[in-house]
């Protein structure tokens, strides 16, 4: 038996007890790591450096793209590492670190995924009051009030997390510290530790309740667009932004509301991967693939990029 104020480290889950198969974790992730680097860093810069990008609907998938790289990188590179050099522990304070930001950044993804459902209801339900209700400074309000509520979010999470006495161990059933993993390990009360998760219930479940009613009246309004060329063009806009919003909302609802008679440490784990790791490597792609304008630009990021290198290379060889 432990307590939290005895506890120096916890000792994250491992993919596997083989060496071989800890370092095929190790260059998968770093696949997936290198894959969502690229991704998000190719539309972040497309969208900076394209003046035709600056409008609401890509100034809020930029601030998706930070997120999404800021939230891979809070737990991928310590798993890779713990697989590259054979070890479990991470600090306490990393822990609580690592816990902090990352509920900080999945309930600011969220916050963000319902601003942009209400962008794209402006743009189609009312399409003659977008620039009025979606200007520079409302834009920017709504940005910051997504990064806000998220902050706030997590501290109030990561105090209550590490303020309960820890007495059972300091093994981690997960790859990275995730609050209901840490609650395992807690001896208090059943009650306080379901305050804790639950606490996540009203801000999810305003947010869900908020962006299926928005696409509802998006459907409609989309049906009565008289052409079919204008019906393509709004699904390619909202369709995307509904793949993104049901993989992280499904996968992470499992995560922290399933029945602990169905939990096991190989589908948390699978559960988490699908909800931390895997969103942030294919929204880029999500995003992208039925986007026209946003493929050209990211083209052009793209062979601007090795023209400069080969205009370089030219200038240096005379």
């Amino acid at each position: 038996m432990s307590n939290s104020s005895s506890i120096t480290e916890f000792l994250l889950l491992a993919f596997a007890d083989m060496r071989e198969l800890q370092l095929l974790h190790f260059w998968l992730f770093l696949a997936i790591y290198l894959a969502a680097l690229l991704g998000n860093g190719l539309i972040i810069t497309a969208i900076a450096c394209n003046h035709h990008l600056h409008t609401p609907m890509y100034f809020f998938l930029l601030n998706l793209s930070l997120i999404d790289l800021e939230s891979i990188s809070t737990t991928v590179p310590k798993s890779m590492a713990n697989s590259f050099w054979n070890t479990r522990a991470i600090s306490y304070v990393g822990c609580a670190a690592q816990l902090f930001l990352f509920v900080f950044l999945m309930s600011a993804e969220f916050c963000l995924l319902t601003v942009m459902a209400y962008d794209r209801y402006v743009a189609i339900c009312k399409p003659l009051h977008y620039g009025t209700l979606l200007g520079s400074r409302a834009c920017v309000h709504m940005a910051a009030a997504a990064w806000g509520t998220g902050f706030l979010y997590a501290v109030l999470q990561t105090v209550n997390t590490f303020s309960l006495p820890l007495c059972q161990g300091n093994a981690v059933d997960q790859f990275f510290c995730e609050i209901p993993h840490i609650l395992k390990l807690s001896c208090s009360d059943a009650y306080l530790k379901e305050f804790v998760v639950l606490v996540t219930f009203p801000l999810a479940f305003g947010c869900f309740i908020f962006i299926m009613l928005t696409y509802v009246e998006i459907f409609r309004a989309v049906m009565k667009i008289p052409s079919e060329q204008g019906q393509h063009k709004a699904f390619s806009t909202c369709l995307p932004h509904l793949a993104v919003v049901s993989l992280f909302v499904s996968t992470a609802t499992f995560a922290y509301l399933k029945l602990p008679s169905i939990s096991s440490p190989s589908l948390d784990l699978v559960v988490a991967v699908l909800y931390s790791v895997v969103p942030p490597a294919v929204n880029p792609l999500i995003y992208s693939m039925r986007n026209q304008e946003l493929k050209e630009a990211i083209w052009k990021v793209i062979s601007g990029m090795f023209f400069n290198s080969d205009k370089f290379s030219i200038t240096v060889h005379k």
